[in-house]
């Protein structure tokens, strides 16, 4: 986990919320060090900005790694049928 990063990350939220590339970069940051807080901005993606492909494949990949095969299961499966119906098909390798 980079903290500078962080920092900054942080800073470019607060003036744009509900940017999904932030709200990803965070949780990309803290998925290795903090995977909870990882989750719970992978969680605000899914909810507030499903059609964020990218989201689906790291989101499951954390929960395979906290140990909810099940959930990952379903968020791989859902970031699939994503990529096929928005023919992200780069995306979908």
């Amino acid at each position: 986990m980079n903290e500078a990063r962080i920092t900054q990350l942080k800073a470019f939220l607060k003036t744009e919320p509900e940017d999904p590339f932030i709200i990803y970069a965070l949780a990309t940051e803290y998925a290795g060090s903090e995977p909870q807080k990882a989750w719970e901005y992978y969680q605000h993606l899914l909810e507030k900005h499903p059609a964020y492909i990218a989201t689906y494949y790291h989101a499951a990949a954390l929960q395979a790694d906290l140990g909810d095969r099940n959930l990952a299961d379903k968020l791989y499966q859902k970031g699939i049928a994503l990529c096929q119906e928005q023919q992200e098909l780069k995306t979908l390798r």
